[in-house]
């Protein structure tokens, strides 16, 4: 009988990938409170575990790699550009929210 669930290593590749990415982030855009960091954390994770596989597919055949990866290399890549990018553009929209007076800070 067939197992109908997610490959483990692949799912090992997906949570380090988004882990890697929410911590590489820290050292571009540091967080201004507990609850931003918290907030931005949550999110590069959740999208890194989400969007790792389609992400790294896509990144994958832009840079013209995809047949020297491996799936669990792919998945990792992909899961860390994602939380990156997550990561990212939390960060900006709250850091224009505050600026226009909607924000935390305000």
């Amino acid at each position: 009988m067939q197992i109908l669930g997610p490959d483990p290593s692949l799912f090992a590749a997906r949570v380090a990938g988004a882990l890697c990415g929410a911590l590489v982030s820290l050292a571009y855009m540091m967080p201004r409170g507990a609850r931003e960091a918290t907030a931005r954390a949550v999110v590069g994770i959740a999208s890194g575990l989400v969007f790792g596989g389609p992400a790294g597919v896509a990144l994958s055949q832009r840079m013209g790699v995809t047949e020297l990866l491996t799936p669990d290399e792919t998945v990792l890549m992909g899961s860390a550009a994602a939380s990156l990018a997550a990561w990212w553009v939390l960060g900006v929209l709250t850091r224009i929210a505050d600026r226009a007076g909607r924000g935390p800070g305000s």
